[in-house]
């Protein structure tokens, strides 16, 4: 049997970067080696975009008792063997799109095997050697474990294994204040579980003004918080007791990791293909090429933005110039992100924060709450605002929302910014009524209304009346 195969193009991990490149890659007629050592799908399907977003799903039903919109009935039950069967069945669901029996009939030749190079142009997968004319690694990363004395004897959870329990946790304890942590927390508490989130900050990527509304609404959901670190760790009789380095001690029955996120270089023989890494992840440059020509690497592994859209949009990146030659290059600048919390916060672009440490010193601050918005008040949800950074002339720096359905609410602010329209084309089409959509239409507006409704436009008004 001859181990070596010959691909145009070898993806090295099946998330949801290296899956998109091996699909676009084989519809096109190129000859794609797609290797993964773990599950297809990656990440976000199997531990966390789908199955965190259908615990959220869960966990805002239960929430929904709160409501008074004139509907009372009985508390919920919430039944956590079947939450979970809801998670599983929406993994399994979608899991046949990233199946290997899928692309195995667009014609990958499909390895479940590790990788690692041994050339500049050749990867080694198990018994199989892989030569080909363009690599792409995209393996994505992994929870970071911080190295607190105790932790590694002590039973803990991640995103990886957090959605394996069988049984609602008594009192969750997360280490993390970001949105993994602040997500699951939420989610937790309002299934019923006592949760407590220990961090030395939250959501501080985020506009500080956004980020106070999620963790306001985390604090009335009765998620406690701690704006400290641990510092030592141990299993109990009870389950875990955590010590912070204020001098208090937590006594939970289960512990979350949520502190961030590490690449997967390990084991990939970057060494050996010429290729430079840092420990944020493999180095690239601006067409997410590696030092080795002709090797790219895309997604979480970059280290760059650690986000499933990002890693597909990389993808892109790399087809168009891998494939077509086309002088692409990625840009930071159209970085959107979103935690889904209640109520959602989502960002693209510049924060205010951002865009003064940038040196856009001129710029203007505009906000619409959705308690100005008549969908929000017929929905009786009306906590958050919208936030738009906006320069000279009606240029879009950036755009911050907080409040129902944000994640779905900044997608024209996404298209806006990748296109470089200003905020006269947000202010000027008709928006349906009443939508939450409307409230983007009156934010984008008002940036104009000080020169519509100054002084030089009530004179031409008051001229033009006289002209008859």
């Amino acid at each position: 049997m001859n181990n070596e195969i010959a691909a145009d193009i070898c993806v090295i991990g099946a998330g949801a970067g290296g899956l998109s490149v091996a699909a676009a890659a084989a519809r096109l007629g190129v000859r794609v080696a797609l290797v993964e050592k773990g599950r297809m799908g990656g990440d976000c399907l199997n531990f966390g975009c789908v199955p965190s977003k259908a615990l959220i799903a869960a966990a805002r039903r239960a929430s929904l008792v709160g409501e008074r919109l004139g509907v009372t009935y009985d508390p919920p039950k919430v039944d956590f063997a079947a939450v979970r069967d809801h998670l599983q069945s929406v993994i399994a669901a979608i899991a046949p799109h990233d199946s290997e029996e899928r692309f195995a009939a667009l014609g990958c030749t499909v390895i479940r095997e590790a990788a690692y190079f041994i050339a500049p142009d050749r990867v080694a997968a198990g018994e199989r050697i892989i030569r080909a004319r363009r690599f792409v690694i995209a393996t994505g990363s992994s929870p970071a474990i911080p190295g607190i004395p105790g932790l590694a004897v002590t039973p803990f959870l991640t995103n990886e294994t957090i959605f394996d329990l069988e049984a609602l946790p008594a009192h969750l304890i997360v280490l993390g204040g970001g949105p993994i942590g602040c997500e699951l927390g939420q989610a937790f508490r309002r299934l019923g579980s006592r949760v407590t989130i220990v961090s030395h900050s939250f959501l501080k990527r985020d506009d500080p003004e956004l980020a106070a509304v999620v963790l306001d609404s985390l604090r009335r959901d009765g998620v406690e918080m701690r704006r400290d670190t641990l510092v030592r760790v141990s299993a109990t009789d009870a389950g875990i007791a955590a010590h912070t380095a204020g001098g208090e001690t937590l006594r939970g029955s289960r512990l979350l990791i949520a502190a961030g996120r590490r690449p997967n270089i390990d084991g990939l023989g970057l060494v050996a293909a010429g290729i430079a890494a840092t420990p944020r992840g493999v180095v690239v440059d601006r067409r997410l090429r590696t030092a080795n020509r002709r090797v790219y690497a895309i997604g979480d592994v970059t280290g760059r933005a650690l986000f499933t859209h990002m890693a597909g949009y990389d993808a892109g990146i790399v087809i168009r110039h891998a494939l077509f030659r086309l002088p692409v290059r990625a840009r930071a600048d159209i970085t959107p992100w979103c935690t889904f919390s209640a109520p959602e916060l989502a960002q693209v672009g510049f924060t205010e924060a951002a865009a003064r440490a940038a040196g856009h010193g001129d710029i203007r601050v505009i906000t619409g709450k959705f308690a100005d918005n008549d969908r929000a008040r017929t929905e009786g949800e009306t906590e958050g605002l919208i936030k738009i950074i906006a320069g000279k002339g009606g240029r879009i720096l950036g755009v911050g929302i907080v409040g129902p359905h944000a994640g779905d609410l900044i997608q024209p602010w996404c298209l806006a910014l990748s296109r470089n329209l200003k905020l006269s084309a947000l202010a000027g089409y008709i928006a349906p009524y009443p939508t939450l959509g409307e409230a983007t239409k009156r934010a984008a507006g008002a940036f104009y209304e000080p020169a519509l409704f100054g002084p030089w436009t009530r004179r031409l008004v008051a001229l033009l009346a006289k002209l008859g």
